[in-house]
């Protein structure tokens, strides 16, 4: 069984099909119809998601030029936090951990205060991989030459 709702509404009109017309002749030409029923449907679907995608373009497009560093400078805080969140996590935190091993067994830490956080990496390396993914996607277009300042 199909999980969109066209494919499912399409398989059942099929199997009625079979049912209410025995002629194979009859049948194949109301299958085919229902086809194109489909194909329309799925046309106007990609449609849609085209124009709602262009829609998110205007707006990102919009954003980047605002003068307000709140409104154009979201994007580069967002990489500026996903480096530092990394740079913690491997370097800083790996470096704390072997002094804090080693200020632990001289005995200038108390035994009930606990060692630096470890970050949860999962949300942290699927936001950075976002952002290397559309990082390399404009440098592709960069060197590819595709104007990118009018898109139709």
């Amino acid at each position: 069984m199909a999980f969109d709702p066209l494919t499912a509404i399409f398989e059942a009109g099929k199997m009625a099909i079979e049912r209410i017309w025995p002629d194979p002749v009859k049948r194949a030409e109301e299958v085919r119809k229902l086809e194109e029923l489909k194909q329309k449907g799925s046309l106007a679907e990609l449609n849609v998601q085209v124009q709602l995608l262009l829609g998110q373009l205007e707006v990102n497009k919009a954003e980047a030029q605002h003068k307000s560093i709140f409104v154009a400078g979201w994007r580069p805080w967002i990489g500026w936090v996903g480096g530092l969140a990394l740079a913690y996590q491997f370097v800083l935190y790996p470096l704390l951990c072997w002094v804090w091993a080693i200020c632990s067994a001289k005995g200038s830490i108390p035994a009930d205060i606990t060692p630096p956080p470890v970050l949860e990496t999962g949300a942290l390396f699927s936001m950075i991989t976002a952002m290397l993914g559309i990082g390399a996607m404009r440098s592709y277009d960069k060197n590819r030459g595709t104007q990118t300042d009018k898109i139709r």
